[in-house]
Parts: C-alpha cells; sequence; structure tokens
C-alpha cells in the first residue's frame, strides 16, 4: 500500500473558501489499486470519511473529525471515436476547465459553456454542474464509481441512472456514501451547435467581434464574463454561486412579477417558473454587504466571499441572514448549493 497517513493537517489550502480548519487525519488517493487496502484500514474503519476533490463546494464550520482523503486520481483517454464525435473518459482527480479546455482543442465540443468552473472531473455529475443554458448531463455518457460498501467493486452508471437534476443526482441522495466517482465519460460532438442564447455570451462574442463563433469562442466569452463579475477563489475565498436558482409553482411567480415587473424568470416545466437567486439577493439590497469578513459579493450577488479571515460558521450566518432577508421580501427560500460540514 502506497497510501500515507497524516494527523492534524490544516485544510485551508484544500477548500475555496480559504476557511482556517484541519482534519483529524489526511491522505491522498492517486491509485485505484490502493483503494481497497484504504477500505481496510483503521483510519477508515473508524471514520468519519471524507472524500475531497477540488473543495470547491464545501464550507467548513469546525475541523473534521476523521479521515479526509485527497482524491488525486489523474488520466484522460479516448473510449470510442468515429466521423461524428468522440467518446472521452477522464478520471474523477482531474481539473475541470483545464479538461474542457483540452477537449476543445481536440475539436471536440459540448462543454465550452461549461468552461472557467472551479473544481474537479469527479465532481461535475455529483452536482450537475451548470452554466450559461448547459449543464453536464447533457454530455455524461456514463459515470464510472466504486461501491464503498463492496470493497470498492467497479460500478457503471449510465446517465439514466444517475437521475440527474437541477443540481442534484442519485450521488446526492441514494448513493451518497456508497458510490464514489473515479471517473467520468463524455459524449461530445466533432460537429458542433453552439450555444450563444444565454446571458450575455452573445454580447461578449459581438464585443470580441465574432460573428459566427466556434465553441473555443464560446469558451473564451464565458471565461471573459464570469471573470469580469466572479472573484478568483485565488485571490478572494469563495466557493462560486452560493445558493440554487429557486423554482416556484407558476402562481407564485405570477403574483411576484406583478410586484417586480423586471424580475428574471424561467419556464420550468409542468407549472414551475425558476427565478434568478442573484436578482432576488440584489434587490433586497444585499449585493456587497459585510459582517467582518464575510460578505455577499460586490458585483455577483449569488457569490458569498471569505475577505481572508472570516471562520465556516460566520459565512454559514450570513448565508441565512440572505435565505431569511429573501424570504420575508419574496416568500421564496432560496438553497444553498455547497455542502455545509
Amino acid at each position: 500500500m502506497s497510501l500515507t497517513f497524516h494527523e492534524r493537517v490544516s485544510l485551508k489550502p484544500y477548500n475555496t473558501f480559504g476557511i482556517a480548519v484541519s482534519a483529524r487525519r489526511f491522505t491522498t488517493l492517486s491509485d485505484l489499486d490502493d483503494l481497497p487496502a484504504l477500505l481496510d484500514c483503521a483510519p477508515y474503519r473508524e471514520g468519519p470519511v471524507l472524500f475531497l476533490g477540488g473543495g470547491s463546494n464545501l464550507l467548513f464550520t469546525r475541523d473534521y473529525p476523521g479521515l479526509v482523503v485527497k482524491l488525486e486520481l489523474s488520466g484522460v483517454r479516448v473510449l470510442a471515436e468515429d466521423e461524428t464525435g468522440v467518446l472521452v473518459e477522464a478520471a474523477a482527480g482531474e481539473a475541470w476547465h483545464p479538461f474542457v479546455r483540452s477537449t476543445l482543442a481536440e475539436g471536440w465540443s459540448g462543454l465550452e459553456n461549461l468552461s472557467l468552473i472551479p473544481g474537479t472531473v469527479g465532481a461535475a455529475p455529483i452536482q450537475n454542474i451548470g452554466a450559461y443554458g448547459a449543464e453536464v448531463k447533457d454530455t455524461i455518457e456514463a459515470v464510472v464509481c466504486a461501491d464503498l460498501d463492496n470493497g470498492g467493486a467497479e460500478v457503471v452508471l449510465s446517465n439514466a441512472d444517475c437521475r440527474f437534476a437541477y443540481r442534484d443526482s442519485v450521488f446526492k441522495r441514494e448513493a451518497a456514501g456508497r458510490l464514489l466517482v473515479t471517473a467520468v465519460r463524455f459524449r461530445l460532438s466533432k460537429t458542433p451547435q453552439v450555444k450563444t442564447g444565454y446571458g450575455d455570451i452573445a454580447g461578449e462574442l459581438a464585443r470580441m467581434g465574432i460573428a459566427e463563433p466556434t465553441p473555443l469562442d464560446v469558451s473564451e466569452a464565458v471565461i471573459r464574463i464570469r471573470q469580469a463579475k466572479l472573484p478568483d477563489p485565488a485571490v478572494l475565498g469563495n466557493a462560486g454561486s452560493f445558493f440554487k436558482n429557486p423554482i416556484v409553482d407558476a402562481g407564485h411567480a405570477e403574483r411576484l412579477i406583478a410586484r417586480f415587473p423586471a424580475m428574471p424568470h424561467y419556464p420550468a416545466g409542468e407549472g414551475r417558473v425558476k427565478l434568478a437567486a442573484g436578482w432576488l439577493i440584489d434587490a433586497a439590497g444585499l449585493k456587497g454587504y459585510r459582517d467582518g469578513d464575510a460578505a455577499v459579493h460586490d458585483r455577483q450577488a449569488l457569490v458569498l466571499v471569505n475577505h481572508g479571515g472570516a471562520s465556516g460558521s460566520q459565512i454559514r450566518a450570513l448565508a441565512q441572514k440572505v435565505q431569511d432577508t429573501v424570504f420575508e421580501r419574496y416568500g421564496v427560500r432560496i438553497e444553498p448549493e455547497p455542502i455545509v460540514l
């Protein structure tokens, strides 16, 4: 076994909020051959255990009392290819944005609208990450997992098996704590149909002087938009969008729109309407609100930030204030995206 265990390790470098907490025990997993031994070792059996990817969808509110396993599984390989597309498998520990850019460099499209999202490939299906009119479920062929209750045996889930929903999947529900994502298989296209109708992509492409964009152009536009309004976690601690866009029934939406005609809203199927959480927070007067080092970002109200010394509990308290204020004003409950530990 090539696993090495460390005691009382700071997790500040391993979470994008930059919260200064520590793990009782810490190790890295870079070879799946070591997984059976990990599952049989005393630190794992004693628990609790947290498998950690990029740390971009977590809020630590205290020291972790058990074992943190940093997933560093790496590798990208083509499983199948023809004239129209490619099936490519990426290991769970691969950084998401560099993987996206590598697919575009190969001439494969499908992931361009998801450029610059922080985190790892393995986290993408768990959260069903999405941005600018695209969700990762639209390109996922299958997800390769290790069954932690069965010695790490490989299990391959089809797209349908994953039961994807808005920022949700089976990995956050029935399979949580049992199936560990080890790789993801993507079906990407060589005959792209770019999506430019969401957000300011079309406007940014126009500013770039591009009339007939390629997938790489769309990626560049998305990167520029995100960099203009979202803080870099390396500079200002954050976990990206902290709140999900709420979905309400059509009647509730109609009443709100009558009161607030400028409120953005989108069809969500079956008499449901999706509202923009960022707009709700901004219109409630909370954009730029700061309590100590915990703050609502001054350019994007969906993002909570750590100005350096905020604790996880302070960030959580700020999130609760935002949720309560939005509910009092609009009767709408907004839910956090990150996992709060």
